[in-house]
Formats: C-alpha cells, sequence, structure tokens
C-alpha cells in the first residue's frame, strides 16, 4: 500500500523540470526564429534577384565586352614569327607565334590563337571562379572568363548593381507617381487583366505587392473594444477609418471599420463594420494592443493591469448610444 501511495504522488507531482525545459525551449525558439526567419526571406528575394536580374544583365554586358576586346585569329597571320619547335613538324598547328609585338598561342581546340597574357592570368586565377572549376575549352571562353576577372570582377558588380537598381526602382517609382506615367501603369494593368489565366496569377501578385509595397498602408487611428463575436464578449480591435457610406446610411448612425487581430498573428485578422457608439476607446498604443494580442493577453499594459483578485473598477457601458458609468467586479 505505502510503494501504490508513493508511485500515484509520484504520477501526480506536476513535471516542473520538464515544463520548465519546454518553456525555455519555446523562449528560445521565439528569439532565434524571428531573425532567422527574417535572414532566410533576405536571402531568398537575393537570390530570386540574382538570378533574374543580376545574372542576365551581367551575362549580356559581359558577352558585349568579349565581342568588342577579343582579339581570336582563326590562322597563322603573314609576317608572324613562329615558335620553333623542330620535333614537332607534324603538329604546327600547336605552335604559337608572335605578331606586331604580342605573343599568341593555341586554344585547347588548337584551330584558333589568342594572345598568352589572356591564357597565363585566367589559368593563374581559376581558382576565383570556385573550387571546382576547369581550365577553359576554347579561345572565347577564355575570353569570357578574362574579361571577368579583370573588368567584371563581383567586387565590383555587385556594389555597382545595386546603386543603379535602386537608382531605377526610385526613377521608375518618381515617373509612375503620377501625370502620364500613372496613366501608362494603369492602361498597362487594364491590359493585362484581360489576358486569360495571365489575369488571375498577375492579379493576385500585384495586390500582394500592393499591400506590401505601396506608401498608402493600412494605418490604424487607435484601439477600441467591441462585444464581438457576441454581447458579453469583449474583443479588442484597430480602427481603421470609416465604413462604407450605404451601411451608415441603413443603421441610421456612423459606422467604423475594425481590424479584428487574431492571437497569436494579429496581421491575419478580418474587417468588421460595427457601430460608433458601440465601440469603446481603450488607453492603448497601437504597439501595446499588438503586444496583448501576440501574447494571448498575458503582455497586458501598466496602465491596464487590474491589481489585486476583487477590485472594484469603474467601466462604461453602452446602452442605447449613450455611455452610462458603471462598477463591475474584476475576478
Amino acid at each position: 500500500m505505502a510503494d501504490s501511495s508513493e508511485e500515484a504522488l509520484l504520477a501526480a507531482a506536476p513535471p516542473t523540470a520538464m515544463g520548465g525545459a519546454r518553456r525555455a525551449v519555446l523562449r528560445g525558439l521565439g528569439v532565434v526564429l524571428p531573425p532567422l526567419l527574417t535572414i532566410v526571406v533576405l536571402i531568398w528575394a537575393w537570390n530570386a534577384i540574382e538570378n533574374y536580374v543580376l545574372a542576365p544583365v551581367e551575362s549580356g554586358i559581359r558577352h558585349t565586352l568579349v565581342w568588342s576586346l577579343a582579339d581570336i585569329r582563326d590562322s597563322v597571320p603573314q609576317g608572324a614569327l613562329r615558335d620553333p619547335l623542330p620535333e614537332l613538324k607534324d603538329s604546327s598547328n600547336q605552335r604559337g607565334f608572335t605578331y606586331q609585338g604580342l605573343y599568341y598561342v593555341p586554344d585547347p581546340t588548337g584551330r584558333r590563337y589568342l594572345p598568352g597574357y589572356v591564357v597565363q592570368e585566367v589559368d593563374n586565377e581559376i581558382g576565383a571562379f570556385g573550387p571546382g572549376a576547369v581550365a577553359p575549352n576554347s579561345a572565347k571562353a577564355y575570353w569570357d572568363r578574362y574579361v571577368q576577372l579583370r573588368y567584371m570582377p563581383r567586387s565590383v558588380v555587385v556594389p555597382v548593381f545595386l546603386i543603379v537598381f535602386l537608382s531605377l526602382l526610385y526613377f521608375l517609382g518618381r515617373l509612375f507617381a503620377g501625370g502620364i506615367g500613372r496613366w501608362f501603369l494603369s492602361t498597362f494593368d487594364a491590359t493585362i487583366l484581360r489576358i486569360p489565366i495571365v489575369n488571375k496569377v498577375y492579379g493576385s501578385v500585384k495586390q500582394i505587392t500592393d499591400f506590401a509595397f505601396d506608401d498608402r498602408q493600412i494605418e490604424f487611428n487607435r484601439v477600441v473594444a467591441i462585444q464581438y463575436p457576441r454581447e458579453g464578449i469583449w474583443s479588442l480591435g484597430f480602427v481603421t477609418g470609416n465604413s462604407m457610406r450605404e451601411i451608415s446610411e441603413a443603421a441610421g448612425e456612423p459606422m467604423l471599420s475594425v481590424l479584428m487581430p487574431t492571437s497569436p498573428m494579429p496581421m491575419t485578422g478580418f474587417t468588421v463594420t460595427v457601430r460608433r457608439s458601440e465601440a469603446i476607446d481603450l488607453d492603448l498604443t497601437i504597439d501595446e494592443a499588438i503586444q496583448f494580442v501576440v501574447s494571448c493577453g498575458v503582455v497586458v499594459p501598466p496602465q491596464q493591469r487590474v491589481d489585486g483578485p476583487t477590485k472594484e473598477l469603474p467601466s462604461k457601458a453602452i446602452m442605447n448610444g449613450t455611455g452610462v458609468n458603471t462598477s463591475v467586479a474584476a475576478r
């Protein structure tokens, strides 16, 4: 009997050590996840910009430079001084030559010639292209690597690209902010939205980008409490503005548009329209209200805390649109 009583007591004892460890792990996740997810999103955004914007632009500029700078010869010009290699009489196409003071060497295919300094620099800096990089297999590939090393290193390309890219975004934003630019953008949107299938994707993407980047963001005027989802249950909400005119006319009084945040993700809430007389203004800042919602009501601002188990608190009841002072017992 004694053993069974001890086992029952041990089973009934709260697992304080495990509970404390679990809370510590959850707190650690709460600290680590926000910056980690932010870094992941930023890396994803940069990879998308690099793959679909930077890489094509960089490749186009590099090919243009190669086309304008490449000195590739298909044959040995007249008057060139060939390398004396008597032991390779049957392999004269593998011999280099000097022409107009510049030394040329055959490329890996043996059918074209390029300046020797290009081959030398690329072979010496082959590690700059990655641990698994191999030597180029043609004269054009050698020139492509040479241009990348000499004129377009990543330490120069990335900063220049960011400056140009941000400047372009700035001027595009100024251009399409009003006037003919806004008209052109509206016409373009209307044209795209007429294309089947494409309009579904474009419309959804545009709604997300407009919400994320438009300067006309949602502005919370104040924090209110309304009885929702039924009378007697109070919920916090953010007033986003006056509601629609027809709703106000049907109700016979001013209405408010209120964003009802959900815990613990306040930005996944929904919008309701309530009578102005049924909303109680709270002495809370937007940040304090968001902390209250995110913490599921655990973090209460100092000015709203209830000290003591039973303390009479003044409150305001809404009766037919008129505020009436009452007192309720805090539980």
